[in-house]
């Protein structure tokens, strides 16, 4: 049987995505949740395996990484999606803050692909991992500074995960900016985000599910960013 691919932070948006194509496609897929919501009962009726992850500490990192080497003895792949979106106002221990990012974004996909490693490296052909990074890795961002820190250092790993995992794994990352709208958001926010973009469009989670299988299909590329922000970055 083929090995699984493994997407963090899939009961939602991105990751639900992503996991509902390559399950169309017939792969096996091994997700994690934070938050069992009814789309995590569809996933698995669809085949997938789930297993519960809070990265948010590094006691739970360690239960996680146990739980997922039981899942599967190799992988195919590791798409490191798993976010927590948190911004410094609502949050007045900003120590508490600044660790709970970087454990979620950089300290659980660092430890995880190195637990992984020699899972990946057991692959005919090449094996993948995927950091979901953000547009605001090189920007900064002044309402959530540790947020963006946090996917700079995800960024940063990309990099050394390319060069230590070469050369029968390759490591990348897709960064994007505003794909979809949140319930809730109002028509007046969507015409002032719909401006930042050369494109204005906010093109939906498809974007990222094409970006994902660019990557995977790929056989020469490692180290780089796919950067989905319909160019913003010119404006």
């Amino acid at each position: 049987m083929t090995s699984p691919i493994l997407i963090t932070g899939a009961s939602q948006r991105l990751g639900l995505a992503m996991a509902d194509s390559l399950l169309e496609e017939g792969n096996a897929v091994v997700v994690t949740y934070r938050t069992l919501r009814p789309t995590i009962e569809k996933l698995k009726d669809k085949g997938a395996t789930a297993i519960y992850a809070d990265f948010s500490t590094e006691q739970a990192i360690d239960r996680a990484i146990d739980d997922i080497k039981a899942a599967s003895e190799s992988y195919r792949a590791i798409i490191h999606n798993a976010s927590d979106w948190a911004q410094e106002k609502d949050h007045a221990d900003k120590h508490s803050l600044f660790n709970r990012m970087m454990n979620v974004h950089a300290l659980a996909p660092y430890r995880i692909n190195l637990a992984l490693a020699h899972s990946l490296s057991n692959q005919d052909g090449f094996s993948d991992i995927i950091h979901m990074t953000d547009y605001v890795q090189d920007t900064g961002s002044e309402k959530h500074m540790a947020y963006a820190a946090s996917k700079a250092a995800l960024h940063n790993l990309t990099l050394s995960f390319a060069k230590k995992l070469a050369p029968h794994v390759k490591v990348n990352s897709i960064a994007p900016a505003l794909l979809m709208f949140n319930e809730g958001d109002d028509e007046a926010y969507k015409q002032k985000a719909l401006k930042k973009s050369l494109l204005e469009t906010v093109p939906g989670a498809q974007e990222a599910v094409k970006a994902m299988h660019y990557l995977l299909n790929s056989g020469y590329i490692t180290g780089q960013t796919l950067h989905l922000n319909g160019g913003r970055h010119l404006k």
